[in-house]
C-alpha cells in the first residue's frame, strides 16, 4: 500500500471514530434520560453502549474488519432490546434509536469501502440496521417508515463523506507534489542565478582586472607580479569551468601584524589571516595598503568571503581610478558588526555619476555584502579622495 493510501485510510479511521463517538454520546444521553426507557432496558442497554464505544475507539486505531462489525452488533443489540422489551419507544428512546442507527452506526461506512468484502459487509450492516429500527417502530407503520428513511439518509450522508475524503486525499497529494516540484525548480533557478552572479563578480574582480591591466601595458606593475596574477586568474577560470566556487585562501602567515592566529571554531576564520594575503596581492600590483585597527576578529566563512572580496574590489578601484599608490584600510568591530573603511587621497569623483547597475560597485561590493546581511556606503567628491564604508554581521 502506498503512502497516500495509508494516509487516506488513517484519515477515514479517525473520522469514523470521531463521527461515531459523537453520535453515540448523544444517543446515550437520550437513552439515559429519566423515563426514556424502563429500568430493565436501561441496565441491558448499558453493556451494548460500552461495546459500541470500545469498538469505535478501536476503529480509529486499527484497520481490522472486526471492530466495525462489533460496533454494528452492539448498536443493533441496543435497538433490539428496546424493540423486544420496551415497544413502542417513547420520544426520548426514539431519538436515541435514530441517533444510533442513522449516525453512530453509519460511521462504519467510512472504513468499509476500501475492498469488495468490506463493501458487502457495509451493505449487510446497513440493511440490518434499517430492519432493527423498523422492528422497534413496527407498532406504528408511518413512524417506522419515517425512521427507516432517516436511517437511510444518515447512511447515505456517511457514504458521501467517505467518497469525498477518498477522492480529495489523492487530489491534495497531487497538489502538494506539484507545489514541491515548483519549489524545487524555483530553488534550482535561484541557485543557478546566484552562482552565475558570483562567477560574474569573480571574473570582474580578477580576470577582467588583469586584462584591463594588460591592455594598458601593465603600467606600474612588475612583470613577475603580473605573471603571478595571471597564473592565479588561470586557476580561477579552471575552477569556474569545473563548476566549483572559488573562495579566498588564507595566507601562510598569521594575523595582519605577523602574530600567529588560532581558530577554535572550524566554521570561523580569523580576519587577519586573510587580510595579509589581500595586502600582499595589491603590494605586487603597485598599491601600498596600510592597515589600521584589529585583525583578531572571528567571522563565519561565508561572511568573511563576501567581506574580503568586497574589500579587494574597493582596493582595485583605488589602484585603477584614484591616481594614488596608497590606500588606508581601518578595521573596527563591536558586538554585532565588523566594519572597514577604505580610504584614499586620490582624485575622487561625483558619486551621482555611478550607474546603479554598474557591476564593479553594485554587484562586487554592495551585492556581495547584502547577501550576508551587510551593507556598503560610498563617500567621494572631485579632488577630495574617496571613502567606502563596509560592514558585515559577526554571526
Amino acid at each position: 500500500m502506498d503512502l497516500i493510501s495509508r494516509e487516506r485510510d488513517r484519515l477515514l479511521q479517525r473520522s469514523a471514530r470521531a463521527y461515531g463517538l459523537t453520535f453515540t454520546a448523544v444517543s446515550a444521553l437520550c437513552f439515559a434520560l429519566p423515563g426514556a426507557v424502563s429500568f430493565r432496558v436501561l441496565l441491558l442497554g448499558i453493556p451494548f453502549y460500552v461495546l459500541v464505544v470500545a469498538a469505535q475507539v478501536a476503529i480509529g486505531l486499527s484497520r481490522s474488519i472486526w471492530w466495525p462489525l462489533l460496533a454494528l452488533a452492539g448498536g443493533n443489540g441496543i435497538v433490539l432490546v428496546v424493540a423486544l422489551l420496551d415497544a413502542p419507544p417513547g420520544p426520548a428512546a426514539w431519538l436515541a434509536i435514530l441517533n444510533l442507527g442513522a449516525a453512530s452506526l453509519a460511521s462504519v461506512s467510512l472504513v468499509l469501502t476500501t475492498s469488495p468484502i468490506r463493501i458487502a459487509l457495509l451493505t449487510l450492516g446497513g440493511i440490518a440496521t434499517v430492519a432493527t429500527v423498523v422492528v422497534a417502530e413496527i407498532s406504528s407503520p408511518a413512524q417506522a417508515l419515517r425512521s427507516a428513511g432517516t436511517v437511510l439518509v444518515g447512511w447515505g450522508l456517511a457514504a458521501l463523506i467517505t467518497v469525498w475524503i477518498s477522492a480529495g486525499v489523492p487530489q491534495v497529494a497531487k497538489r502538494i507534489a506539484s507545489i514541491g516540484r515548483a519549489h524545487r525548480a524555483e530553488r534550482q533557478a535561484s541557485e543557478l542565478e546566484a552562482q552565475r552572479r558570483q562567477s560574474a563578480r569573480l571574473l570582474h574582480d580578477t580576470v577582467l582586472a588583469s586584462l584591463t591591466l594588460l591592455a594598458h601595458s601593465g603600467v606600474g606593475v612588475k612583470p613577475d607580479a603580473l605573471r603571478q596574477q595571471a597564473a592565479e586568474d588561470a586557476k580561477l577560470l579552471r575552477q569556474l569551468r569545473l563548476g566549483t566556487v572559488p573562495i579566498p585562501q588564507p595566507a601562510a602567515g598569521g594575523t595582519a601584524d605577523g602574530s600567529p592566529a588560532s581558530n577554535p571554531n572550524p566554521d570561523d576564520t580569523v580576519l587577519g589571516t586573510t587580510l595579509e594575503s589581500v595586502k600582499q596581492r595589491f603590494g605586487r600590483m603597485g598599491l601600498k595598503v596600510s592597515w589600521h585597527g584589529t585583525g583578531q576578529v572571528l567571522l563565519p566563512s561565508d561572511v568573511l568571503d563576501a567581506f574580503l572580496l568586497a574589500l579587494a574590489e574597493c582596493l582595485e578601484n583605488v589602484r585603477r581610478h584614484s591616481g594614488v599608490t596608497e590606500a588606508h584600510v581601518t578595521i573596527t568591530d563591536d558586538a554585532k558588526m565588523v566594519r572597514a573603511l577604505v580610504t584614499d587621497a586620490g582624485v575622487g569623483f561625483d558619486i551621482t555619476d555611478i550607474e546603479a547597475t554598474k557591476l564593479g560597485f553594485a554587484e562586487s561590493v554592495v551585492g556581495r555584502l547584502r547577501e550576508v546581511g551587510g551593507n556598503a556606503r560610498l563617500f567621494s567628491s572631485p579632488g577630495s579622495g574617496t571613502t567606502v564604508a563596509l560592514e558585515v554581521p559577526r554571526a
